[in-house]
């Protein structure tokens, strides 16, 4: 079972830009399937945070070191505050839900997520996010770190690579934590 008062959802990555980038991965569908698990989580009271990464206008917070930062910052993507860098309108944030932003592709990077679930007082995480080998493996590997337990929500994630998905999600994931379809997800909530 899924305690939802010990759980929080994180719905990471759901960007009009990021969903356009991996529409070849299946991404809408994990859109469709992240909504589930969100009117879920919902109804059961647990909380939801949303991540999203996003950079200045200028790209002053974009390292050229880093090869996947710098391809987005050279294709001007994801700047703050434009429409693509926002999360997708099926998964609209209620005002009482936070929005952490990111500048890096893991969740815990240099955010104030981790104060956020100290004081939410969480020890569980339900992950759904686009892609599987960004946000959603640099995630599960900072929160194992972490002492969380993770659950991997499989159907609420997508990647440009399906076999990456697949050995991420059979293999890797299932290593640190419990991997779900969302419909599963739902009938373990307390």
């Amino acid at each position: 079972m899924i305690d939802p008062g010990r759980t929080a959802l994180l719905l990471m990555d759901f960007q009009a830009e990021i969903v356009d980038m991996l529409a070849g991965g299946g991404s809408r569908a994990a859109v469709s399937r992240a909504a589930a698990a969100l009117s879920a989580a919902r109804a059961s009271g647990m909380p939801v945070i949303f991540v999203r990464v996003a950079y200045r206008s200028g790209y002053a917070d974009a390292s050229g070191r880093n090869k996947r930062v710098a391809m987005l910052r050279d294709q001007g993507r994801l700047i703050d505050g434009t429409p693509g860098a926002a999360v997708v309108a099926d998964l609209a944030p209620r005002a009482s839900e936070p929005i952490v932003v990111k500048r890096r592709v893991g969740s815990l990077s240099y955010t104030d997520l981790q104060t956020l679930l100290s004081t939410l007082e969480v020890d569980t995480l339900a992950l759904a996010g686009l892609s599987t080998s960004g946000v959603v493996l640099s995630t599960v590997r900072q929160a194992a770190d972490a002492d969380y337990r993770i659950v991997v929500l499989r159907d609420a994630c997508a990647d440009g690579d399906a076999e990456v998905h697949k050995v991420l999600m059979e293999k890797v994931f299932a290593s640190q934590g419990t991997v779900l379809m969302v419909d599963q997800f739902v009938n373990k909530l307390l």
